[in-house]
């Protein structure tokens, strides 16, 4: 009888909770990462300075599984959350920063959205529901909304989200919650206030979606999973190839066996990593668009620029400029920047600029400069950090083709038992996204 061990590919945010839980109900398990780094994109770096992240951010109280692992690490890492000036949005357009509307009244008063539309907002409620499960986002907001809705309030949301494109995302994989309040509903507005009214659970209201982070960066999340998961079940550089579905694995060119896999990755390597699933059932999954990305971290010892008093801000595409939005993290975040100093995150490129990654960097980094003086209500661009970090396959983009691609991942689980295809290829893109599939896949594991 072969050893009940699970095998876990790759030691990102995902990869790691699936072995924090594994580990807490007492089933072993070996975590193999290809890189020399663990928390995949996760990564926080300080240069003595500054105090900055290298992939995401921050994130969202979603789930109430990312608040549940933040309680089980307490006394290994510290939760936390965005300063109250968070919850302010801004938005560029004609060469001025804008609040994004917070209620009705703010609404009817922004120059962001059109008189036309703003009045369509009022016949939203009574507005058929759509009957095409695959609508893209930008037809649905259109449809119920009207354009200007679409330029200046979703399409910088999916810009801040996905680096997507509105008219590609499909609402019922993207953004599911927003996609069932039409269809549970049939309105936006009408279904908000209804489900405002539905009394919570006290494990509902843990998921209260406040921004996070974590103290000392979100790097910090990572070294604390790592303890927990103990570095002697973690193996760095490792060339990982799956012979066949009794889970019979080559570590390095050397056999090990499993009785269950947890693959973490992208999407892109599945033929050459398990070429004993047939091709064509994986070409749905390997075929999933990823967005191109360029992450820039700017610091200033001494800021002199505008007042930070929101969250960041978020650029329309149809602005047609080289960034997609900037994020104040000093402002939300402490000890981010020096005392009168300033840190910000700026991020280029997406589905649809694409060829801004591919500039050299020297070019790149001058475009992002203009911009930002623009915005930034700068005289001269001076930063004491700046810092360009460039990822490829940043961020899954959920279009039509996931539902082929869902099938796909349904049906070689359910033909290859004991395996299962995790990581943003499937249940949404954020870190609460991933900490929830982590746990439920540990979860489903000790059960069975």
């Amino acid at each position: 009888m072969k050893e009940k061990r699970v095998a876990i590919i790759g030691a990102g945010i995902t990869g790691l909770t699936t072995a924090f839980y594994l580990k807490k109900a007492s089933i072993p398990f070996t975590v193999f990462e290809k890189s020399d780094k663990l928390g995949g994109v996760m990564q926080s770096k300080t240069d003595g300075t500054f105090i900055y992240e290298t992939g995401p951010n921050s994130g969202v109280i979603s789930h109430t599984e990312i608040a549940d692992l933040f309680c089980e690490l307490e006394g290994k890492c510290e939760l936390e959350l965005a300063n109250d000036s968070s919850e302010k949005r801004l938005i560029w357009k004609n060469g001025k920063w804008h609040p994004l509307p917070s209620g009705l009244l703010s609404a009817i008063g922004t120059p962001l959205f059109k008189f036309s539309d703003k009045l369509r907002v009022l016949g939203e409620p009574f507005r058929k529901k759509g009957s095409n499960p695959n609508e893209d986002l930008a037809s649905l907001v259109k449809r119920r909304l009207g354009n200007s809705f679409l330029d200046y309030a979703i399409d910088p949301f999916i810009l801040g989200i996905y680096a997507g494109d509105p008219a590609y995302i499909v609402p019922k994989y993207a953004l599911p919650k927003l996609y069932n309040l039409e269809q549970d509903y049939g309105s936006f507005i009408g279904g908000a206030i209804k489900k405002a009214r539905i009394p919570k659970t006290e494990n509902d209201k843990k998921a209260n979606r406040k921004i996070f982070s974590t103290k000392g960066g979100l790097g910090k999340l990572i070294s604390a999973l790592v303890e927990e998961v103990g570095e002697e079940n973690i193996f760095t550089k490792t060339k990982i190839e799956i012979i066949d579905n009794a889970f019979t694995v080559l570590v390095n060119g050397k056999k090990q066996q499993f009785s269950q896999i947890v693959y973490t990755g992208t999407s892109k390597r599945l033929s050459n990593l398990m070429p004993f699933i047939n091709k064509d059932t994986l070409k749905p999954i390997e075929s999933l668009k990823y967005a191109k990305v360029v992450e820039a971290s700017i610091g200033f010892k001494k800021w002199e620029g505008r007042e930070l008093n929101a969250f960041g801000g978020l650029v329309p595409y149809r602005e047609d400029k080289n960034i997609l939005g900037v994020l104040f993290m000093s402002n939300l975040f402490k000890n981010r920047a020096p005392e009168g100093g300033a840190l910000f995150t700026i991020f280029s490129g997406g589905m649809r600029k694409a060829y801004l990654t591919e500039l050299p960097e020297n070019d790149l980094k001058a475009r992002i400069a203009k911009d930002f003086n623009e915005m930034m209500g700068l005289k001269s661009f001076k930063p004491d950090l700046f810092e360009l970090n460039y990822y490829n396959q940043a961020i899954a983009q959920y279009g039509a083709d996931s539902e082929a691609r869902l099938a796909s991942i349904s049906q070689i689980e359910k033909e290859n038992s004991g395996l299962f295809l995790a990581g943003s290829m499937r249940d949404g893109v954020g870190i609460a996204d991933r900490v929830k599939q982590g746990k439920e896949i540990a979860l489903q594991i000790v059960k069975h």
